[in-house]
């Protein structure tokens, strides 16, 4: 049955020219903003294991607002992708504008909290004083940078699921070039500029992030995408559309929420493991994020062919389009979580660090390998499938329920009581995926999850006529 399977996706050629066709330049653009995270690692890297984890621990707080923004995002662009399915622009900025709201509000109490109490922020996660001073910092300069962060964040992923995907790509590369040089310039002290160390990697960030969204929104309104709506028409909704919007987008933004809580459960019990546990840990989530490029265009890349589909009305193609991704991912998972195995003995080469951290980071790395298949189904199935059909209560249950249920609490008792080493830690939080992919499979398979969001019955909420 897997070989018939496999040989019908294989046969399926207009599903895979689509796939590759809009999942390319989302990969890249992940891609680009992974080797940004890369370059910035690698650099400080050069500096010491302190660093490093001031670093780390500083972009915790970007990674939780991040985690927030693509929630809002991603439950903007379940309505998105299904209006553009029925060309209905007026539809899509008022989305945007209840996305900008929420994005720009969170931005700003991150950027408070990043300016006004940056030790406490970083004295929850490590009591290193050493730690906690650079990061301070770090965070203070960076802080700035956070609602420029949001305006990127929904606009772009918006312009995916319009069609444009290539645009947010040129916007990353623009930004890759500016970190990239800046970094060289102030960490290091090159061409005469001062050498900063971690406050110039954090300028560098900061000055970047501001310039790519200058860019993208001078393309975008120069170029009249779908996204490039007036005022009046992104905050233009009415009260029934915003509570139409909110229970469905809101347990995304939820789902988002309690997941990054989750993920700083865990840098919690690495970082009380030791610096050097979470400098390895840090290191590894780096070369994670690298070899989920690929399925990061492709869950995306499946997320807007499905929701683009059920939106015209179209149920058949989508669940096809579902059992496609649910044969195809698993393969690729195997054979990129072979070649992460396969380089993690050079991989920690290209730190200056100590020979115990190397050792974890080449252990964590193994174990990454071993469950990448099983993480990029569950990736796919959440955010490609569950969301794009409108199932958002159930994939809040299977994404959040199950991390607090089953990883959280044994990452605290591995680590914490029972003090195993890190990549057992790892290992045993990573047996979460297994539940997941389970109850998501399955939900998938029952076509239950398809949930059409722009129907015309009198109860649908419509978006006011603009004057």
């Amino acid at each position: 049955m897997m070989i018939s399977a496999l040989r019908d996706t294989v046969n399926d050629r207009r599903f895979l020219v689509n796939l590759v066709r809009i999942s390319i330049p989302i990969a890249l653009q992940n891609l680009v903003v992974t080797s940004l995270n890369m370059i910035d690692t690698v650099m400080i890297g050069q500096l010491g294991e302190t660093e490093i984890a001031a670093v780390a621990l500083s972009n915790q707080v970007f990674f939780l607002l991040m985690l927030f923004l693509f929630g809002v995002g991603s439950g903007t662009t379940v309505f998105t992708a299904q209006y553009w399915g029925v060309r209905d622009v007026k539809g899509i900025r008022a989305s945007m504008g209840i996305a900008l709201l929420l994005g720009l509000s969170g931005a700003t109490l991150f950027t408070c909290a990043a300016l006004v109490i940056p030790e406490v922020v970083l004295g929850f996660y490590t009591a290193d004083a050493a730690v906690i001073e650079l990061g301070r910092d770090y965070l203070q300069i960076v802080g700035v940078s956070y609602v420029a962060t949001a305006l990127t964040v929904v606009f772009s992923l918006v312009l995916r699921s319009t069609g444009n995907v290539r645009l947010p790509l040129y916007v990353s590369l623009v930004s890759l070039v500016v970190n990239t040089t800046l970094n060289l310039l102030l960490i290091f002290g090159l061409l005469g500029f001062p050498a900063l160390g971690v406050r110039g990697a954090a300028i560098a960030t900061t000055v970047a992030r501001s310039l790519e969204v200058i860019v993208l929104l001078v393309l975008v309104y120069r170029g009249r995408e779908a996204a490039a709506g007036r005022i009046r028409e992104f905050f233009g909704f009415n009260s029934a559309f915003l509570t139409r919007f909110l229970r469905i987008a809101s347990p995304v933004v939820l789902n988002e929420i309690g997941w990054s809580l989750g993920m700083t459960m865990y840098m919690v019990v690495y970082a009380r493991m030791g610096t050097d546990v979470v400098a390895a840990f840090n290191l590894a989530e780096t070369v994670a994020r690298l070899s989920f490029v690929v399925f990061m265009g492709t869950a995306s890349a499946s997320a807007i062919m499905i929701g683009n589909t059920i939106g015209a009305g179209k149920r058949a193609d989508a669940e096809r389009y579902a059992r496609r991704i649910l044969v195809l991912v698993p393969l690729l998972g195997v054979l990129f979580g072979a070649g992460v195995i396969a380089v993690s003995r050079w991989i920690p080469l290209l730190f200056r660090v100590s020979p115990q951290v190397r050792l974890m980071l080449r252990q964590l790395l193994v174990v990454l390998g071993a469950i990448l298949a099983v993480k990029a189904t569950n990736m796919h199935v959440i955010v490609g499938l569950l969301r794009s059909g409108g199932d958002t209560r159930f994939s809040l249950f299977v994404d959040v329920g199950i991390l607090w249920l089953v990883g959280v609490p044994v990452a605290f008792v591995a680590g914490l009581i029972l003090g195993l080493p890190v990549w057992l830690v790892y290992l045993l939080t990573g047996s979460e995926e297994l539940f997941k992919a389970v109850l998501g499979v399955h939900r998938v398979v029952s076509g239950r999850w398809i949930h059409v969001l722009t129907g015309s019955e009198p109860h649908e909420p419509q978006v006011q006529e603009q004057e």
